[in-house]
This record gives structure tokens, sequence and C-alpha cells, in this order.
């Protein structure tokens, strides 16, 4: 599986391409910020999305709400990553499948990773699909 890691600080880019090269994801792009990350989903077939919040000039919200008002993109998973400490700042409103907290491990990351796709996988049984 494909998966496009977008965070606009090079360093954490990387690290969490990185991460994701730990735990088993092989194939690996990440981009330093939103418009060029929409640019990169439309030329290629991802299965995750791992973005950061706080990003400029698209935060992470707003590339949740590019991705899920394109129907080419919408079904995409999303994982928003943030230095905030809670829910509480909006995260779950976002759209995104699933929210994560910095600084974390490459096994947090894993564990959320499998906890999004298994929640897409009950939602699927449950509408019958």
């Amino acid at each position: 599986m494909s998966v496009l890691v977008i965070d606009d600080s090079k360093l954490m880019s990387r690290l969490m391409a990185t991460m994701l090269q730990q735990i088993g994801y092989t194939d690996v792009d990440h981009v330093l910020d939103g418009a060029t990350a929409l640019q990169h989903l439309k030329r290629k077939n991802y299965g995750l999305v791992i973005s950061d919040w706080e990003m400029q000039p698209m935060t992470g919200p707003e590339l949740v709400a590019a991705m899920r008002g394109d129907p080419a993109l919408a079904a995409i998973p999303i994982i928003l990553v943030t230095t905030a400490g809670s829910r509480d700042d909006g995260a779950w409103l976002s759209g995104a499948d699933g929210f994560l907290p910095k600084p974390f491990t490459p096994a947090v990351l894993q564990e959320k990773i499998e906890e999004v796709f298994s929640r897409s996988e009950d939602e699927m049984r449950a509408v019958g699909a």
C-alpha cells in the first residue's frame, strides 16, 4: 500500500516516512504542503494519507475537506497528526479517520493505522458492502 505523508517540517516528514518504513510500509512518499499533496494524490493511487494538522498555506483539516470533496479521493483514509494533547482541538470534527498526537513511536503509529483500517472494515460490513 502506498502512503503519503504531509508535514511542513522536513524533519518531521522524513521521520514519519522512516517510521512507516520501520513498520513495513515501503512505498512512502512525503511532501511539505497540502497543495503539493493534492497534486500527488491525483497522480498516484494512495491507500493512506498521514497529514500534519498545522501547516501553511493549507492546513490538515483544509486538506481533509478538499479530499472529501473530490469523489476520486474521498474514500482514502486520513490520519491527522498534531502537537495538541487532546481531541478537544476539533481534530475529530475534521472528517479525518484518525487522530494522532505528537510525539509518537513507530508502535503507536502502527496501532493507529490498524485502528483506522479495522474501523473502515467494520463500517463496510455494517452497510452490507
